[in-house]
């Protein structure tokens, strides 16, 4: 009987290919074999020679280890924390593949919980500063990362769940700014951005080229929602709008520098000629939607700045300011991975498109629309 031998190389030739925009044919000219020779390489059939291997490294603007490592069990590859671990014992992580690289979410305080306790891929010793995958590692091959801030996003992963078992999509909380800069760092396969129009025809594309530059890739259209001010139970001391927040009796919590409800309250207030100091609570910050939100219930602020349909799942009312579409930035290179396919067609899907539209201030007409491609 013939004894199979484990391949001693691990290739990651074909996430760098993909994310140069390469195909095979064009990859092998560039270093003059046949297309086969790439297919080979890439299913780890096939070792280059040491010229080969230059050659590749030269066009894919990287070192030769970052395309063929050694297929080790007892070695261990490195992850990117995209938050700091809390304990020195093990913190449990969320995690995702892009171009080869590891990409780890601590499961710690409200980050772990998701109506329920959120599943854990790995584990993290901030003492020893290794970490252990918990699940096949195949399994993050099939996972799109999607950052921002719109709760409907949660919405999409469940119905992605329902039709297309194998694809999914791990979403986690980040402000319009934070989501595109993580985008063009590498640390996410999407970013989802909303910005309110100050008279460009596209403020999302526009307010991305700030952080992006010239991005290559596809802007798709996922929601429309009302934003303002989220207020207490029957607007107790008659909360109307921006104005109001300037009144000496009226404290308020914002948000975070770069989120983009932030931008909406001082745009708002530079058009009434309020100065920031005159609003009690202008400095005090919530990282959340839904933080702000508690802040208001447990009567800690009397307002908020926040989403309607967050403001109806805590049983508050609500002060519209503007409504706004939320984008998807998917970058060229990502666009054949399987899961970001999949994803795109339940945008399309009519059930995901009522399920949307009957959310609280939700509006799916632009939902799957291509807003820009380049």
């Amino acid at each position: 009987m013939k004894k199979t031998i484990a391949n001693p190389i691990v290739s990651h030739l074909k996430s760098l290919r993909l994310s140069k925009g390469l195909t095979q044919t064009q990859l092998a000219e560039g270093i003059g074999v046949k297309r086969q020779a790439i297919y080979d390489m890439e299913s780890g059939r096939y070792l280059p020679n040491t010229v080969l291997a230059l050659r590749l490294a030269e066009i894919l603007e990287c070192r030769v280890e970052d395309i063929f490592a050694l297929n080790d069990p007892s070695r261990e590859p490195s992850v990117t924390l995209m938050a700091p671990a809390l304990s020195d014992g093990d913190t449990r992580l969320a995690m995702a593949r892009i171009r080869g690289k590891l990409i780890g979410f601590p499961l710690t305080g409200r980050d772990a919980v998701h109506e329920g306790i959120l599943p854990a891929d790995a584990l993290y010793s901030k003492k020893s500063g290794r970490f252990r995958l918990v699940q096949p590692e195949t399994a993050l091959e099939q996972r799109a990362l999607l950052l921002g801030c719109d709760p409907a996003f949660g919405l999409l992963g469940a119905h992605l769940s329902r039709t297309h078992g194998a694809a999914a999509i791990l979403c986690r909380f980040a402000s319009s700014q934070s989501a595109l800069e993580a985008l063009s760092r590498g640390h996410t396969h999407i970013a989802g951005t909303h910005q309110h129009a100050k008279g460009g025809a596209e403020p999302n594309v526009a307010f991305a080229r700030q952080i992006l530059g010239d991005f290559k890739g596809l802007v798709v259209g996922f929601s429309r929602f009302e934003e303002g001010l989220m207020v207490a139970p029957g607007n107790p001391i008659n909360i109307f709008g921006v104005p109001d927040l300037a009144r000496n009796d009226v404290r308020m919590v914002n948000r975070e520098p770069g989120a983009a409800l932030r931008s909406l309250l001082e745009d708002c207030l530079a058009t009434a000629g309020i100065p920031v100091e005159a609003v009690r609570g202008f400095d005090d910050r919530v990282s959340s939607h839904s933080e702000g939100a508690q802040q208001v219930l447990f009567g800690k602020a009397d307002a908020a700045l926040g989403l309607r349909v967050v403001a109806t799942v805590h049983g508050l009312d609500f002060i519209n300011l503007s409504t706004v579409r939320c984008d998807l930035f998917i970058p060229d290179d990502l666009m054949e991975l399987q899961s970001i396919k999949v994803l795109l067609d339940v945008m399309q899907s009519g059930a995901f498109r009522q399920d949307l539209n009957h959310l609280p201030g939700y509006d799916a007409s632009d939902t799957g629309k291509v807003v820009f491609r380049r």
